[in-house]
C-alpha cells in the first residue's frame, strides 16, 4: 500500500491534471444539463433533463473528492511512512564517475581556473549548489538528528534527501522541500526506524524542467542503542 501511496506523489501533476481536465468536462455538461432542465417545457423532458442534472453533479462531487484524497495522501501520508518503507530508484555508483572529452583549447582554459571540490568521502556533491554539510561522510548517526547543507539551483522545483542500505539498489524518502536552503537546515532525519548498520544518504534536486540536479551523496552509520 505504501508503494501505491508513493506512486501517487510521483504522478502527482498528471493525476492533477487528469482529474481538473475530466472535472471541466463534467461542468460543461452540468451547464448544459441545467439549461436543458431550465428551459424544458414538458414534464417528462423536465424529469430527464434533471436526471442527467444529478448525475452530472455526483460526479462532479466525486472529482472533487479525489482532489482532495490526492492532496491528502501527498500532503500527509507519504511525509509520515517509515524511512524503512522503501520503493525503487535508481542506484548510484560512487566509483563511476562520467568522462567528458573536451576540445584542447577548452581543457586548457578549464585546467586554469581554481577549482572547489567535494570533501573526500562524498559523491556528486557541489559546493554552494547541492552540498550535505553534516554528518560528515562515514561519521555515526543515532536518534533524530538535524540534517544542514545547501540546495541553491536556478530554477529549483524541489529537493528531498533519501536513504539506502549499504549494498542496496532501493530508496526511501526521509522529506522534502521546495524552498532554496544555503548552509541551514535541510530537514531532519529520525534514524531509530533503521537497523544499525551503513547507509547512503543522498540529496537529490529537481529543477522547473523537471530536470535532476545531482544526487550529492555520502555514507553514514547508524549506531542506535
Amino acid at each position: 500500500m505504501s508503494q501505491f501511496y508513493r506512486s501517487l506523489e510521483t504522478y502527482q501533476p498528471l493525476i492533477y491534471i487528469g482529474l481538473i481536465l475530466w472535472g471541466l468536462f463534467i461542468a460543461r455538461n452540468m451547464v448544459r444539463y441545467w439549461l436543458e432542465w431550465r428551459n424544458s417545457v414538458y414534464g417528462l423532458e423536465r424529469e430527464f433533463a434533471l436526471r442527467r442534472l444529478i448525475r452530472s453533479t455526483l460526479f462532479g462531487f466525486a472529482i472533487l473528492g479525489l482532489i482532495l484524497a490526492e492532496f491528502f495522501i501527498t500532503a500527509f501520508v507519504v511525509p509520515s511512512l517509515p524511512a524503512s518503507d522503501v520503493i525503487a530508484t535508481p542506484t548510484l555508483d560512487l566509483l563511476l564517475t562520467p568522462a567528458n572529452t573536451l576540445a584542447p583549447d577548452a581543457a586548457t582554459q578549464a585546467a586554469s581556473l581554481p577549482t572547489q571540490a567535494a570533501p573526500s568521502g562524498m559523491g556528486g556533491c557541489v559546493p554552494n549548489q547541492i552540498m550535505i554539510t553534516s554528518p560528515e561522510p562515514g561519521a555515526a548517526v543515532s536518534g533524530k538528528i538535524e540534517l544542514p547543507g545547501t540546495a541553491d539551483v536556478a530554477n529549483l522545483a524541489f529537493f528531498k534527501y533519501e536513504v539506502s542500505s549499504m549494498g542496496s539498489n532501493i530508496w526511501a524518502t526521509i522529506s522534502a522541500g521546495d524552498k532554496i536552503v544555503k548552509d541551514d537546515t535541510l530537514g531532519e532525519w529520525d534514524t531509530v526506524t533503521l537497523p544499525n548498520g551503513d547507509y547512503f544518504l543522498q540529496l537529490v534536486i529537481i529543477d522547473n524542467a523537471g530536470q535532476t540536479i545531482g544526487p550529492c551523496v555520502i555514507v553514514v552509520r547508524v549506531e542506535n542503542q
